[in-house]
């Protein structure tokens, strides 16, 4: 999971909940919201998501689109996967490649390397892959499926980062949320993937568990600091409609303890502080230069392109997301739309404007430790209603849940970066759904 899409299931995020699941957008020509390049500048990074919507079953927690594959559905996803790339009107070339699902590691290796052949022709653009330097390719891969053929694959076809979903250590814990995995694989999977050489590794651990003890957990961040990957993401459990877990919830068969949560947050913080993982983002913790480059773009509302069922994208001046349906995909991006031409970003396709992505980077960025800039936001989306946003932050200040980044360096008293305190992080999504409040037109 790393965003996600969530991912293995986190890692990957979209807008409006967990950071590792991105966004899935639609395609257009022709829009002020991204900012236009200046001479002599590179131009804003682009992203790629790709779906695989496979599974072989499905965890408690996890509300992502995922389906059981059979062979015709495996031959149908890639053919409609190349046809959708090639509905998209490329702008640049992809400088960062996320795969998250499901399972991508469901696939086989030969599979893989043709997954691989569609993101570099399509998406990738000549030597990109090769050329090192900020390119980042993502692979979110279970335990059980991790393999030397199919690392051996991954390897060849260019991807430079695993992200691997553990949640747990602890049997029992596994067992709960319904992870097809045991301890033992885990650390069998880690030594193939160090051995196969990728430039990065995240691990995935869950907190606040049913039944689980801050003694657990403790000893669940110190396991995973013993394998020393070059980057951690600890999510908090959600409860997600449609999941097993929410009709426990519903159910009273499990509870919900807010302090006990925040405790473990707080305990998080401090320990990997402590061992040289520095917090990037709520969730995410990175040793220097393993930051997850895909998602901070997708933080920062740069653009990105989302293929496969289900998948958001946000590029050309829209925000949209395809079917949750692996048929309905396949029927649309082939020959769905007008003229027999297929379509994509069909679902909750929004026009954005400069003031929507600055809401969102908003939301987004008091997430990242770095904060967000407001004025360089105040001049790329010049009609917000910038009083109301600086009247929350005003308030958030003197509540000591926000504080001006860099404010002893300006003569006028004011950081040029609004960043959450501790405090302010452990109340985060509270303070996303205050930030949309000041954003609403009407409270303008």
């Amino acid at each position: 999971m790393e965003n996600c899409r969530g991912g293995s299931g986190a890692e990957a995020a979209p807008p409006i909940s967990r950071p590792e699941l991105v966004p899935r957008l639609p395609t257009a020509v022709g829009s002020s919201a991204e900012p236009r390049q200046s001479v002599g500048f590179p131009p804003p990074p682009l992203g790629l998501y790709v779906h695989v919507p496979f599974c072989a079953s499905t965890c408690d927690f996890c509300a992502f689109y995922q389906v059981r594959p059979t062979a015709a559905d495996v031959r149908d996803y890639f053919a409609a996967l190349e046809a959708e790339a090639a509905l998209v009107q490329w702008p640049r070339a992809a400088s960062t490649v996320f795969w998250g699902g499901g399972t991508p590691g469901l696939l086989s290796p030969d599979a893989l390397r043709r997954l691989g052949e569609i993101t570099r022709r399509y998406c990738v653009h000549g030597d990109a892959a090769d050329s090192g330097g900020d390119f980042e390719w993502t692979v979110e891969l279970a335990p059980a499926s991790v393999t030397q053929a199919r690392l051996a694959a991954l390897r060849e076809v260019g991807v430079t980062r695993i992200s691997m979903g553990v949640q747990s250590f602890q049997p029992a814990l596994l067992d709960a949320l319904g992870r097809q995995h045991s301890r033992e694989q885990v650390y069998r999977a880690y030594e193939r993937i160090r051995a196969a050489g990728f430039a990065s590794v995240n691990l995935d651990l869950m907190f606040a568990l049913p039944g689980q003890t801050q003694a657990e957990w403790e000893a669940d961040v110190a396991e995973a600091v013993a394998l020393a990957p070059d980057h951690l993401s600890t999510y908090c459990l959600t409860f997600e409609e449609d999941t097993a877990l929410w009709l426990k919830l519903s159910q009273g068969r499990v509870k919900l303890d807010a302090e006990h949560e925040a405790r473990l947050y707080e305990r998080t913080w401090e320990r990997l502080a402590a061992v040289g993982y520095a917090q990037y983002e709520v969730a995410n913790f990175a040793r220097p230069g393993h930051a997850c480059r895909h998602n901070l773009n997708t933080w920062a509302m740069h653009e990105w392109v989302g293929l496969g069922p289900a998948a958001a994208s946000q590029h050309g001046g829209w925000r949209g997301a395809n079917i949750a349906d692996l048929r309905g995909w396949v029927e649309r991006v082939q020959r769905g739309g007008r003229g027999g031409r297929g379509e994509r970003m069909t679902e909750d396709r929004l026009r954005l404007t400069p003031a929507q992505l600055a809401e969102d980077a908003f939301i987004f960025g008091l997430r990242m430790n770095a904060g967000v800039s407001l004025e360089a936001w105040r001049a790329r989306a010049p009609d917000a209603p910038w009083a109301q946003v600086e009247q929350l932050a005003q308030r958030l200040i003197a509540e000591g849940l926000a504080v001006w980044a860099g404010q002893e360096e300006r003569p006028e008293g004011k950081g040029e970066r609004l960043c959450l305190t501790n405090r302010g992080r452990l109340l985060a999504d509270a303070v996303g759904l205050e930030m949309m409040a000041a954003f609403d037109v009407e409270a303008a």
